[in-house]
């Protein structure tokens, strides 16, 4: 394709990846379902890796990461690309508590996106910030670590008393002028 197509179509590559990503997010990708919560985490954080150091599909990428530093358009795109992927994995949370892995969710549930990046996280860190390598044993580390954390009901919203009673101490730390930080 022709620089000045690019341009007359999307205005800039940002433009152009933003819109790559909106497509992409329009497939029909599911969640893996290997039989067991630490199993689809792993599966999930191995897609990462090799959707990021796979030389076919690693240079388009980082290049659409590297557009969401800068620009809001492309930002916007990839932030909404990932979260219909993170919503998408509610089901790898009803497996898992179905199957009993998880506690049954209260109320409000376990925040299956949240699970969800915290398989990926320490991926895309190494990857883009740390610049480290990546792989199968990298991400079934991290899947472990969300999965620790998932038993820890780190994922899970406080009870509503729970809830209203932090919420009423960072109201009062705010009005005071304190906080609980180190």
């Amino acid at each position: 394709m022709h620089k000045t197509t690019l341009y007359r179509r999307w205005g800039s590559l940002e433009g152009l990846l933003a819109d790559a990503l909106d497509l992409a997010g329009e497939d029909n990708w599911t969640p893996p379902d290997t039989g067991s919560l630490e199993g689809d985490l792993r599966a999930l954080a191995r897609e990462v890796v090799e959707s990021f150091t796979d030389p076919a599909t690693s240079v388009s990428g980082s290049a659409i990461i590297a557009a969401a530093f800068q620009s809001q358009r492309a930002a916007d795109a990839l932030s909404a690309y990932y979260g219909e992927r993170f919503k998408r994995c509610e089901p790898l949370v009803q497996r898992a508590v179905e199957r009993g892995e998880l506690p049954a969710a209260r109320e409000e549930g376990i925040d299956a996106g949240a699970l969800a990046r915290a398989a990926c996280a320490p991926l895309f860190f190494r990857l883009f910030i740390t610049r480290e390598p990546v792989d199968e044993r990298t991400a079934d580390q991290a899947a472990a670590a969300a999965v620790a954390a998932a038993h820890a009901g780190v994922f899970t919203p406080p009870s509503g008393a729970a809830r209203a009673a932090s919420d009423s101490g960072a109201s009062a730390a705010k009005e005071t002028g304190t906080t609980t930080e180190p």
